[in-house]
């Protein structure tokens, strides 16, 4: 496992916790390329300012909350699993879970992240 991989992956943890939305947009954009999608059964978000956007409304859903890297990363070719879970305030257990899987570009960016909810365990 690369360096560089593990890097991004957690560059991407990092922006789904930044509450400030400068800051997130920012890293939004370090980490997925200019046509970057992001897709799972609750939310969607296409292109840096989208998918910023998308960050900040689960964010609003969701106050106080952090994710974790729960699993992962793991990569073949140009693909990347990994889990993570969603700690409220207490931070004692997860209230959910899931593993996303993402197309990494030839820049070493996200072009698309697949995301698939689990139920917390």
């Amino acid at each position: 496992m690369t360096t560089e991989l593990n890097t991004l992956v957690n560059r991407y943890i990092e922006a789904w916790n930044e509450a400030d939305g400068a800051r997130r947009r920012a890293l939004v954009a370090a980490i997925w390329t200019d046509d970057g999608t992001y897709l799972d059964p609750l939310m969607s978000g296409a292109g840096h300012d989208s998918i910023a956007t998308m960050i900040g409304l689960a964010q609003e859903k969701f106050p106080e909350h952090r994710f974790e890297l729960s699993f992962g990363p793991d990569a073949h070719n140009d693909v990347v699993r990994f889990a993570w879970s969603l700690y409220g305030p207490e931070g004692n257990s997860p209230v959910a879970g899931g593993v996303d899987f993402g197309v990494v570009a030839e820049d070493g960016r996200l072009r698309s992240v697949t995301g698939f909810l689990e139920s917390p365990t």
